[in-house]
């Protein structure tokens, strides 16, 4: 068995962010890989010129998601003329100037940055060995970050506390069928999961929770097989570019899915 920390991730805000298309900032519909290495860093206190540091942790994360259904995408449309006297605050509290010359910020600064509206969802993660941090390292830091932690972008703040307690199975997939033992039953959601974690195991899963799903009546939310997605959800953090892909899962339940049954 192995202890996964539970994230959730609840905000009336979201950005799941992929790469930006010249001005527009999509999102993914799961938490990207890079997304929670970076809430990770931030919460540790790591700065982003520890680049091995950050890549060491990112490569050491397992990790599954939990998405709610239930939500929409929101595209803001925003614009900004910025000056080179123009200043901001840091999340240090520190003044932050600009560089380059003043003809630099002639013009204003348009883009479009897509939201997911009234997100609900959570992350089982553990570590691999040789891991920079222990797992009861990263719980002290989730529990008392260093910084202020966010979803995405600065303007998502969490409407929950981000550590929700941990959960022990064999598998990531172990671990999101664990977190419906403990009030998540009442839900229509999404998983996705490591291709090739424990693989046999959640096969065995896949198999039991099709077999109860089809002797329902037939009214009841259909079960949709487990199918195989690439995705690129992993920054070389040396470039601060997304590179390279990994293989998941991603199933669809339905709540009629669920029985009383001990999955781990």
């Amino acid at each position: 068995m192995h202890r996964h920390l539970v994230l959730r991730l609840e905000a009336p805000l979201a950005a799941f962010g992929g790469e930006a298309i010249d001005n527009l900032g999509v999102i993914r519909p799961f938490p990207a890989k890079s997304m929670i290495a970076g809430m990770l860093a931030n919460a540790l206190g790591l700065e982003r010129y520890e680049y091995e540091t950050l890549q060491a942790l990112q490569d050491s994360l397992v990790m599954g998601s939990r998405i709610h259904w239930h939500r929409h995408c929101l595209r803001d449309f925003q614009t900004a003329e910025l000056s080179k006297s123009d200043q901001g605050w840091t999340t240090r509290e520190q003044v932050e100037g600009r560089g380059g010359g003043s003809a630099s910020y002639l013009g204003p600064h348009l883009r479009y940055r897509d939201y997911w509206t009234d997100t609900e969802a959570n992350v089982v993660l553990r570590l691999l060995p040789g891991s920079p941090w222990s797992i009861d390292e990263i719980e002290e830091a989730l529990q008392r970050p260093a910084r202020p932690l966010f979803l995405g972008r600065k303007t998502c703040i969490p409407s929950v506390p981000i550590y929700d307690g941990d959960v022990r199975a064999r598998s990531t997939f172990g671990a999101l069928i664990a977190l419906f033992q403990v009030g998540f039953q009442d839900a229509d959601f999404s998983l996705q999961w490591p291709a090739f974690d424990a693989d046999d195991h959640d096969r065995i899963l896949l198999d039991h929770l099709r077999s109860s799903s089809a002797k329902r009546d037939s009214a009841a939310e259909e079960f949709h097989d487990a199918r195989l997605e690439p995705v690129c959800d992993e920054r070389n953090w040396t470039s601060g570019v997304h590179t390279g892909e990994r293989l998941v899962r991603v199933v669809n339940f339905g709540q009629s899915t669920w029985e009383s049954h001990d999955y781990n």
